[in-house]
């Protein structure tokens, strides 16, 4: 009875294909990574601004990190103004607005994507290149206009502009029905349905990914914007965003940029609870709007 060797198992050898895979997968985390790192760096430096103590931010060299946390500037930026009444006014401005907007945005993209009329895809240029008109141009008639009809100091203004679309969410709008199959609306056609039922009932509740991103967009926004409710606002319907940058004044007038960073803070986090809540449809319709 001979005795038989037993060889080792060499190792198995990785193919070039497969090393060069992971070479590829190892720089792209890098790089997202450090993508991730710049977009979220001043979010973290408004966090670390806003648990300083005054005298650490005028400190030279900068002090990177405060030497003790000074957790009671969130506190002291609630309760300095009025901030749960602001943040009311915030949230039924976005609230109207994002939610008008979005309805008349996607039954003005349905019209471009299905039905046919004689300069339809001019109108559709016009309305596209209105995006590169920058806010400042049509502010101060649009002031004129709602000054004239009394409308200064009311939420009637959000109200006409969510009436009245905006192209960027039409656009996505219509990119997106025009992906949908043309037998959807022949077979409502054939049951007798006209184009009003038919976006109602079929059109609208396919589009749920595209309506949550443009929700999500349009609340962002108005929660984010500081010229309108500044130009046509009171003091006491005015909003958060507002608030925060012209409030925190030391008695010296000059800005308490600890508190004023705190406050901001606070201000942020609603945005970033909607978006984690709304963020699988805000992902899935911004990549089908585009699809066919």
């Amino acid at each position: 009875m001979t005795a038989t060797s037993v060889h080792p198992k060499s190792p198995a050898r990785v193919s070039p294909a497969r090393v060069r895979i992971r070479v590829n997968r190892l720089v792209l985390y890098t790089a997202l990574v450090v993508i991730t790192g710049l977009f979220l760096g001043p979010f973290g430096w408004l966090i670390l601004t806003g648990l300083k103590a005054p005298a650490e931010l005028a400190a030279a060299p900068v002090h990177w990190l405060p030497t003790h946390f000074e957790w009671h500037n969130f506190v002291d930026a609630y309760r300095a103004i009025d901030f749960l009444g602001y943040a009311r006014n915030s949230l039924i401005i976005a609230t109207i607005y994002a939610t008008l907007v979005t309805l008349s945005s996607a039954w003005v993209g349905f019209g471009f994507a299905r039905l046919t009329a004689p300069g339809k895809k001019v109108l559709f240029g016009i309305l596209i290149g209105s995006m590169m008109l920058p806010q400042m141009i049509t502010l101060l008639p649009t002031y004129l206009i709602f000054a004239k009809f009394g409308m200064v100091d009311t939420y009637w203004p959000w109200v006409l502009w969510g009436l009245s679309s905006a192209p960027y969410l039409v656009f996505l709008f219509r990119q997106f029905f025009a992906g949908l199959p043309r037998e959807l609306e022949e077979a409502a056609i054939v049951d007798g349905c006209g184009y009003g039922a038919i976006f109602w009932r079929i059109f609208l509740p396919q589009s749920w990914p595209v309506l949550s991103a443009s929700f999500v967009i349009a609340f962002t926004w108005t929660w984010g914007d500081y010229i309108a409710p500044q130009l046509l606002l009171s003091t006491d319907h005015s909003t958060l965003a507002v608030a925060v940058m012209t409030t925190y004044v030391s008695a010296a007038g000059t800005p308490n940029t600890n508190l004023q960073a705190a406050a901001s803070v606070m201000y942020v986090v609603p945005i970033l609870l909607i978006f984690l809540v709304a963020q699988r449809g805000f992902v899935a319709g911004m990549s089908t709007s585009g699809l066919k």
